[in-house]
Formats: C-alpha cells, sequence, structure tokens
C-alpha cells in the first residue's frame, strides 16, 4: 500500500523511479543519455522552481521568501493586525483575505465575536484587504475558489493552507510571521528537504481522499519522514484523481508535520481554475527530466481500504476492517494510550460502545477545509440516498466549505436528499474542528471527516471531568455508518451509486458580501475596537542573566498547541491577550496559570524598581543561593520569569496563541527534547522566548525548581548554541541547555524581547 524509500530517489521523466545507490548512474544514462550531478537534479522539483522565484537572499540555502497572498481567520487576525499595528503598519503590502470562519457561531463572551468582525472589516478597509463575512465560507475554502494560483506562494495563520493541488505552495505559521509579511520582510529558512509523494492505481469505489490522507500520516508520522519538508506528489496515480480529491489529500498533509507540499498540475486543475471563473491563474507544473528527492513514498492508491484515525491523533490509523476483526485489542489499546493523553483526569472507555460484537457511535460529522468538499458531500448524499439515520443516540452534522457549494447542493438536489435522512446541514463553519461545535456527549465517540482528533479538541473539558473523543473517518465511510444507523461500517461495504454530479460555481454570492479593497487602502476609516480587544502588554528584552522557575513538567511523547492553548470557546478571547492567556494549559496541567503568576510577580517588581522579596519572598533563598556563586548577580542585571518542559512540544495549529500566552504570563522559555514543528519554534522565538533543547534522558530539574542561566543574553548575542545552566537547589548543579541554529534576525528579536521590540527598535 505504501512504501518508505530509506534513502533519496530519482524520478526520471515523471515515470520511473530509481534508488540513489551505487547503481542510479547507470540506469539514469540509460533512459536519459546523460547523468546530472545530484544538485543540480535537486533543482528539477517543483518546490525548488517555486520557492527560487520567490526567494529574496540570493543564496538557495538560506531562503528570504517575500510570499503572493496572505490569509488569516477570526482567531488570529485581530492579534496579528495588532502586532503589525505596534510595529508600523500603514498599509496591507499584498493581498490579505481576513475570514470569518471560527468563532462566528460560539456563543460566549456577548458582543465579543461580532466585535471582532467589525475590527476585521474596518482594517480591510482601512488597509487595503478582503474581508470574508461569517458563514461564507472556511478559510481554506475561500482560498483555493478565489487566491490559489499556479507558481504561486500563500501563507495563512492557519496549520492547514495548503493549496498545493492546485500548484501553490502555501504554510501555515504563527501570526508574527504574517506581521513580517505585512511589514515588507520576509520568511526566513533554511532550504528544505523535498520528498517525493509517488502515486500509482486508482482508488476503488468507497475510498475517499481521508482514506489516503490517513493511510499516509499513518506511515510517516511518528518516525518524522517527511517533518519539515515538503512534500511533492507525482506520478501517473495522481491524474486518477479529480481536483476536489487531490484537495482533500493535500489538507491532510499538515498532519504529517511536513512544511509545504505542492503537485504537478494538469488539465484537470486547469478545469478547476475555468470553473472558478479564474483560467489565468493556472500554470502547468512538472518535475524536470532528471529529479532529485530527499525521500520518496510510494502509493499504490487501488491497494488504499477505508481508514479510521482512533484518538487521540491523526497518526492512530488502522483501516476500518481490521478495527472492526479486532475490537476488543485495540479499543484496549486506545484507552492503554488515553491513561497518558489524558493523565487518568477522567475515566475513558471505548469497549462499552460495543454492542453484539459492532462498534457503535454516538455522532458524524463531515465539515471544514478537509470533509466540507462538493464531492465529499455528494457522495455522502449517494450512499444515503433513501436512507434514515435512525431516532436513537447518532446524530449527522454536515457543514459545506462555502456557500457557492451549499448553493450548488441545493440546486442539485443533494442538500434535499441528506435533510430527508435526518441529518442536518449547516453552514461554513470550522467549528466542529476545534471544539466550537456540536460537542458530543460526555464519553460520547464522534466519526469525522475533519482534520484533528487531539484530546477535547472537540469540545470536552477534562476540568469539569468531562471527555469525548473523535475519529477520523472519510465522508463516505460516515455515511455509510449513518446509513446503518451509528454501526462502524466501511463505505466499500455497501452497495452505492455515484452519481458524480458536476460542479457549477458561483461567484455572485462572493460579489454581493465579500468586500474587496482591490489593494487600495483608506486612511480616513477609522478601526473600530470592542471593549475585549487590548493592546499587547509591555514586554522587557533580555537580560544578562535568568532565573527561570519550572511551572509545567509534560512528559508526553507530543504536546499539541491545543494542550497548550485549549481551542473552543477559549478562542472567544482571543483578542484579550491577557484574557486568554488565564486559559493556558487549562487542560493540561490547570495549576499551570497560577504557578506562572508568582513568579511573575518578582519580574514586575523588578521592572517597576521594587523589592523582589516582598513580592515573592521565596526568591530571596533562590538569590541567596546564586550569589554565592554568582555575587554580581543582582536584580538589576537578571529578569525573573518561568518555563515549561515537555518532551515535544508544538504539534497542531499554528496558533502563536500557544508561545504568546505563555509570554504575558512571564514565560521566558521552553525546554524540550525536540519541537513537534518549525511553526512553533518560530512562534517561541518571534515572542521573544528561547527554544531550549535538552538532551532525552533523566532531566536534571523537576517540577518547582529554580533554573539560573547566568550570561544567557551574551550567549544569544554570540550565536553559542551550548549554555550552561544551574539547578538551584542546596548548591548549584550544572547542566546544559542547547539553542539550535537562529538566524540573525531571530537572535535580535529574542534579545528585544519579542517582535514587536524589535520592530519598534
Amino acid at each position: 500500500m505504501i512504501k518508505l524509500y530509506d534513502g533519496g530517489a530519482y524520478l526520471v521523466n515523471g515515470a520511473e523511479i530509481i534508488e540513489d545507490n551505487a547503481e542510479a548512474g547507470a540506469k539514469i544514462r540509460q533512459l536519459t543519455g546523460d547523468v546530472p550531478a545530484k544538485e543540480e537534479a535537486a533543482k528539477e522539483t517543483i518546490a525548488y522552481g517555486i520557492l527560487e522565484s520567490h526567494n529574496v537572499s540570493g543564496n538557495m540555502e538560506k531562503l528570504q521568501i517575500r510570499f503572493d497572498k496572505l490569509t488569516s481567520h477570526d482567531i488570529t487576525f485581530v492579534g496579528i493586525i495588532q502586532t503589525a499595528r505596534a510595529s508600523g503598519l500603514e498599509k496591507f503590502p499584498v493581498p490579505y483575505v481576513l475570514t470569518n470562519c471560527h468563532n462566528s457561531l460560539c456563543a460566549v463572551g456577548g458582543t465579543i465575536n461580532e466585535d471582532d468582525h467589525m475590527f476585521g472589516l474596518t482594517c480591510a478597509k482601512k488597509y487595503g484587504g478582503v474581508y470574508v463575512p461569517p458563514h461564507q465560507a472556511v478559510i481554506h475554502q475561500f482560498a483555493r475558489e478565489m487566491l490559489a494560483g499556479g507558481g504561486r506562494m500563500i501563507l495563512g495563520s492557519d496549520s492547514h493552507t495548503r493549496y498545493g493541488a492546485l500548484g501553490t505552495m502555501a504554510m501555515g505559521e504563527g501570526g508574527p510571521e504574517l506581521v513580517k509579511q505585512l511589514l515588507c520582510k520576509t520568511y526566513d529558512i533554511n532550504m528544505p528537504k523535498v520528498v517525493g509523494v509517488y502515486l500509482t492505481g486508482k482508488p476503488i469505489a468507497g475510498v475517499g481522499p481521508q482514506d489516503v490522507a490517513l493511510a499516509i500520516i499513518g506511515a510517516v508520522f511518528a518516525n518524522g519522514y517527511v517533518n519539515n519538508k515538503v512534500m511533492e506528489f507525482v506520478g501517473p496515480g495522481v491524474a486518477n484523481l479529480s481536483a476536489d480529491f487531490r484537495i482533500g489529500i493535500d489538507v491532510m498533509t499538515t498532519e504529517t508535520t511536513c512544511l509545504s507540499s505542492i503537485w504537478q498540475t494538469d488539465d484537470t486543475i486547469k478545469e478547476f481554475y475555468e470553473i472558478h471563473e479564474r483560467p489565468e491563474d493556472y500554470k502547468e507544473l512538472q518535475p524536470g527530466k532528471v529529479a532529485y528527492y530527499d525521500g520518496m513514498i510510494c502509493v499504490d492508491l487501488s491497494e488504499i481500504r477505508p481508514m479510521i484515525a482512533m484518538p487521540f491523533h491523526p497518526s492512530n490509523t488502522y483501516t476500518i476492517e481490521e478495527l472492526n476483526a479486532n475490537l476488543d485489542d485495540i479499543l484496549a489499546d486506545v484507552e492503554k494510550r488515553a491513561l497518558v493523553s489524558l493523565d487518568g483526569a477522567v475515566d475513558f472507555t471505548l469497549r462499552d460502545k460495543v454492542r453484539d460484537g459492532r462498534l457503535y457511535v454516538e455522532q458524524g460529522i463531515i465539515a471544514g477545509c478537509a470533509g466540507g468538499g462538493f464531492e465529499n458531500i455528494c457522495a455522502a448524499a449517494d450512499i444515503l440516498k433513501g436512507a434514515s439515520i435512525g431516532a436513537d443516540e447518532f446524530t449527522l452534522s454536515i457543514y459545506p466549505a462555502s456557500t457557492p457549494i451549499y448553493m450548488e447542493l441545493a440546486k442539485n438536489g443533494r442538500l434535499a436528499d441528506l435533510m430527508a435522512t435526518g441529518a442536518i446541514v449547516k453552514t461554513a463553519f470550522c467549528g466542529p474542528c476545534f471544539g466550537a461545535g456540536d460537542t458530543p456527549a460526555n464519553n460520547a465517540f464522534s466519526i469525522r471527516h475533519s482534520t484533528r482528533n487531539f484530546p477535547n479538541r472537540e469540545g470536552s473539558k477534562l476540568q469539569s471531568g468531562q471527555i469525548s473523543s473523535v475519529a477520523l473517518m472519510d465522508a463516505r465511510s460516515i455515511a455509510a455508518t449513518a446509513a446503518n444507523k451509528g454501526y462502524l461500517t466501511a463505505a466499500t461495504d455497501i452497495d452505492a451509486n455515484y452519481t458524480n454530479p458536476k460542479y457549477f460555481f458561483d461567484s455572485t454570492i462572493y460579489k454581493n458580501r465579500v468586500f474587496d479593497s482591490k489593494g487600495v487602502a483608506d486612511p480616513s476609516v477609522e478601526i473600530k475596537f470592542g471593549p475585549n480587544i487590548k493592546d499587547w502588554p509591555a514586554m522587557p528584552e533580555l537580560t544578562k542573566n535568568l532565573v527561570l522557575k519550572v511551572v509545567s513538567e509534560i512528559h508526553d511523547p507530543v504536546t499539541t498547541t491545543d494542550e497548550l492553548i485549549p481551542s473552543g470557546e477559549t478562542s472567544s478571547y482571543r483578542s484579550n491577550p491577557l484574557g486568554l492567556a488565564e486559559f493556558t494549559l487549562s487542560r493540561k496541567d490547570p495549576a499551570y496559570v497560577g504557578r506562572a503568576k508568582e513568579i511573575q510577580k518578582v519580574e514586575k517588581a523588578r521592572e517597576a524598581g521594587e523589592c523582589i522579596g516582598e513580592a515573592f519572598p521565596e526568591i530571596c533563598k533562590v538569590m541567596q543561593k546564586i550569589k554565592e556563586v554568582f555575587p554580581e548577580t543582582c536584580k538589576k542585571n537578571t529578569g525573573f520569569g518561568s518555563t515549561i518542559f515537555a518532551v515535544k512540544p508544538g504539534d497542531g495549529s499554528a496558533r502563536e496563541q500557544a508561545a504568546s500566552c505563555q509570554k504575558v504570563l512571564g514565560g521566558w522559555a521552553n525546554i524540550a527534547n525536540s519541537y513537534a514543528t518549525k511553526r512553533y519554534r518560530s512562534n517561541l522565538i518571534n515572542w521573544g522566548m528561547m527554544p531550549f533543547l535538552i538532551d532525552e534522558g533523566e532531566l536534571p530539574f523537576k517540577n518547582g525548581d529554580y533554573l539560573f542561566i547566568p550570561d544567557i543574553r551574551e550567549a544569544v548575542e554570540g550565536g553559542t548554541t551550548e549554555i550552561k545552566a544551574y539547578v538551584v537547589g542546596d548548591s548549584l548543579k550544572e547542566f546544559t541547555l542547547k539553542l539550535g541554529e537562529m538566524t540573525d534576525d531571530e537572535r535580535t528579536i529574542i534579545l528585544d524581547g519579542c517582535l514587536i521590540n524589535y520592530y519598534r527598535h
């Protein structure tokens, strides 16, 4: 089904793979009559060409990228624009689309949500942007329909910013990276490695894009095969996939932890642009005659079967057939893993869902940028034609990804077919994906064609004794399960007549409702600030020394950004940095906020010139011990704050709040064995927090310990990668922290205290 090459590979004429070994040269010569150097063949990937055309550094090893367009949704755009305004923003230099698809139905906080929407609309007018009102489209569907273009690059403040199937290299990053683009700066990265994804065969009936995506995620996540690399989809199997099918695979590449994605394009994608009234934006993209890839994933589409990603990660994958055949063993394993993910905070079981040997689920959801596509919903309607979802616990909700899709479903009759089964069809909204809509009952089990199934991402609250869980599946198998009234069923086990109706896009909806400045700024427009929209608090520059208290210690294999700052209703406070920070780690470590605030009292007293001992008496003994070895240490040259340890933090969302919330609570650093994604590490740096690394093994410190890091400012200035630190106890116990590679700008941002300070200087 899926094969991973141990090393690199050449793709010759877009069709034949030659493994990078001693015989590779002879085989390439036989096929082409020539043997290019590996370095030259690496330039023949599609990714290299797009990156080269957007790189302004003149050095393809050290990229400085300028993107063509930017996009954000209503969880992130207020913070981004506020940061850019504080840093000197005058107008949007490139098209910037502000969508409202994340909190528009979240009835928390009174006027907060609509206040943020009005902030977005007035900023689009003032600075020359595009504003997409609530319910019109989820962020990524609007980008596919209206923004993507062959050979272009788009940066979004959402991790699922992926438009590679349409020939657009897109990346999801934390808000500060978009701020840099708004201020005409660059996105600075080393040239990423490129991994080929070679597709062959054709999916069988009942297999959908989520099945292919989950099979790939299951094969590459744990081993890090594509971590921070570009996935380039090539091979004869691409031609056997519709545009919607490719898009459905592509959006899920985020869950592999890759940096970006790109696909070869053809007449199918050309037709997509024609349907969406933008034929001029199509560009044919193919790898060169001999292209070198740093890795190769071979996927035989004909062998993919309906998949399920069990709680609590998209990589926890099985075929549905395998799950049904081994229910007790697999459910027991899920429950065992949950003991780690949930820290034993609640009782969790799935084995109570087994009824007469079959797995019963209480909820089905088809939604958002992954599941809400036209073909997914039409296939679900075909499967459910004439059926009923029943009058028991099972419910089915469907969220088309945009109003144009919704309208076409109404015109072609599929909307009525679905509603007749008992399904509820709602407007474009990302809520089910991040816990702000359709939260299941306590201990209920939901199957969803959406992007993630992290703990509590569906909206349950551990701190209130609640737990429900999500498995990811394709819309087709969700519909098959619904047709069987909640009993888990693979779509390949259903005899369905797939009608594959043609899609007709109606742009009138957007012409009527979307505000498009056409890039023209109007400085006279007054921005509307709701009472919840607050400025960022002042942040100090890095001091000579640091005293850090460890205020959380997390030993899960991976810590998601949803655990660092929960999504769902808490995101209604996204425009109030201090208000949102109150929820930091609230589901993972509820004591974190209180601990962080205690040590932050010392830093606030220091900055105010007050007695730090009176602010927090515990610090007196700590400073006394430090002074015994480092007598020059004092509050004038030493900053105080907090740090957390996590094994591998940062998987999942691009929301910079995962870092900024720690920062506004006095966080100076994270300590980790590794970072799950480049974007989370960048978020830490952009908020002036050091992304320390520590070797795997027993930690030299524990939660509640104080760490002293002398001369940290000098180390950052000098580019030192290994830092001496000390655990403060009865004596000072030395250990080593590492900082890893940083650009000159990144070091300066940390020295200045945060990105806002960096631009003010």
